[in-house]
């Protein structure tokens, strides 16, 4: 038997069904092991497992009797810490919120619980998730298991590292400028953002509509089955209740032949990535036309979107800001502070421009699609740098806000599309590159299946055990 820490999702079913293991074991090795990564790598704003032993057992009779819930019943689950869960407190990484426990589960928690998911801890995330790195003043700092003198990314980062790992094979994440798909770059793991209204939300972000739920994994298949379990309708949210739910893991197969695969160095308006991520590049398009996919190396018509999303992005955190008591201002990372200031100082009329940018920006993109399947692009031009409160650039001259060293990621969240970063090798200091995978708006199915392709070029690693602890 392969260790359970390596198991996927989808083998863990396979072996519940033919009870060569049971959910409560699998939950019981999943603490113990968080644990231990929680002492070296602090992933983890808490851990909980009482209310997950209880429903571990449940599963553990379901399979018994031949009537599991779905694919996911059994399957250890972490989830990021601002989403609500009944019971728990979400404290979203900030010493501004008390730790007072919610009344219910945030719709896409609530279908991850009734597909028979174990949750049994809360990932760390930057403060309210401001930057795109993860350490706050509540929590620390967390690093990445390739090597604990870097960051993982944020603001999904404590998540990312569960996944990597393998404390869990999934864990949730939450993703307004590249909070799933930087940390998923940097820790070498899946990481799918879906489109915006996709997933039913009570969403309470500051960044609002900037921001997709959606999970981490080692594998697509599993964030194929988590995506679909998640998708499920809810009637707190009536407008994505409408949307019809495919079928995600069944589309996986299809492959890309037929497709037309942009692929875009630049977006059009970045730097040129350096030789490693340009190679790393070029690997994932060789895959994709062997595939028997159409490749064509062309950029979208895109222009430098960064001053539009810092706009919504600071008018956002102005709300937070605006929204606490004075007396505990002093609790905030001293950077959303000066993020929040900066946007209290907008004129009234500047995000409203900036979202007539956005949606320039949207109708550009969904132009381009019409021509094009899928874009690949890098996930980021640089590799994980240095962990640490108050380090979020590499380099303050090259690189002056998060903003700036993240430009494939947030792009898409102001075109609200569904995009991904697929794992592809490493660099020069063993550090993972990846490279991102995005289709026009509702195309996830697109999306799961250039990624499919690109996993089976390239299949994932996990940072052995030796590298962190």
């Amino acid at each position: 038997m392969t260790e359970l820490h390596r198991m996927t999702a989808t083998a863990l079913a396979a072996a519940y069904a033919a009870r060569r293991l049971s959910p409560v074991e699998v939950l019981e090795a999943a603490i113990a092991r968080a644990e231990t990564v929680q002492a070296k790598l602090n992933a983890f704003s808490l851990i909980d497992p009482a209310a997950a032993k209880a429903a571990a057992r449940e599963s553990e009779a379901r399979w018994r009797k031949g009537e599991p819930l779905g694919p996911l019943d059994g399957v250890p689950l972490a989830i990021k810490d601002n989403h609500g869960l009944r019971g728990w407190p979400k404290r979203s990484g900030s010493r501004t919120r008390e730790a007072t426990p919610q009344p219910e589960d945030q719709p896409h928690i609530a279908r991850l619980r009734e597909a028979g998911m174990l949750i049994f801890a809360k990932t760390t995330m930057p403060d309210l998730g401001w930057k795109g790195v993860t350490d706050s003043p509540l929590t620390g700092v967390t690093r990445n298991p390739w090597n604990p003198a870097m960051t993982p990314g944020g603001s999904s980062g404590g998540a990312a590292v569960a996944v990597a790992t393998g404390v869990c094979p999934i864990a949730t994440g939450g993703d307004g400028g590249g909070s799933i798909r930087i940390p998923a770059g940097f820790t070498g793991v899946y990481g799918i953002k879906p489109t915006s209204g996709r997933i039913p939300g009570l969403y309470d972000s500051p960044a609002g509509d900037l921001v997709s739920p959606g999970p981490l994994s080692r594998t697509v298949a599993d964030s194929a089955a988590a995506l679909a379990a998640m998708c499920r309708p809810d009637a707190r949210d009536p407008a994505a209740s409408a949307l019809p739910v495919p079928d995600f893991p069944s589309l996986l197969g299809a492959g890309v032949k037929g497709l037309t695969v942009a692929v875009s160095p630049t977006l059009g308006f970045t730097r040129r990535p350096d030789p490693v991520r340009l190679a790393a590049l070029e690997g994932a398009a060789k895959a994709m036309e062997a595939a028997g996919a159409r490749v064509v190396w062309t950029d979208p018509k895109l222009w430098n979107a960064r001053q539009p999303f810092v706009t919504i992005w600071e008018a956002a955190y102005a709300l937070a800001v605006m929204t606490t008591p004075a007396e505990r201002l002093p609790l905030f990372d001293p950077g959303l502070l000066e993020v929040g200031r900066r946007g209290l100082a907008l004129p009234a009329v500047a995000e409203k421009l900036a979202q007539a940018e956005r949606l320039r920006l949207m109708h550009a993109m969904i132009a381009f699609h019409r021509e094009h399947d899928l874009l690949l692009c890098p996930t980021l031009p640089i590799a994980a740098f240095p962990a640490g409160h108050g380090i979020n650039t590499p380099d303050p001259h090259l690189y002056p806000e998060w903003y700036d060293w993240t430009p494939y990621t947030w792009t898409f969240n102001l075109t609200k599309q569904p995009c991904a970063s697929v794992p592809w090798g490493f660099d020069d200091a063993g550090l993972p590159v990846g490279v991102q995978v995005v289709a026009t708006h509702f195309r996830e199915d697109l999306v799961l299946r250039g990624s499919a392709v690109l996993e089976a070029a390239m299949p994932v690693e996990m940072p052995p055990d030796r590298l962190w602890s």
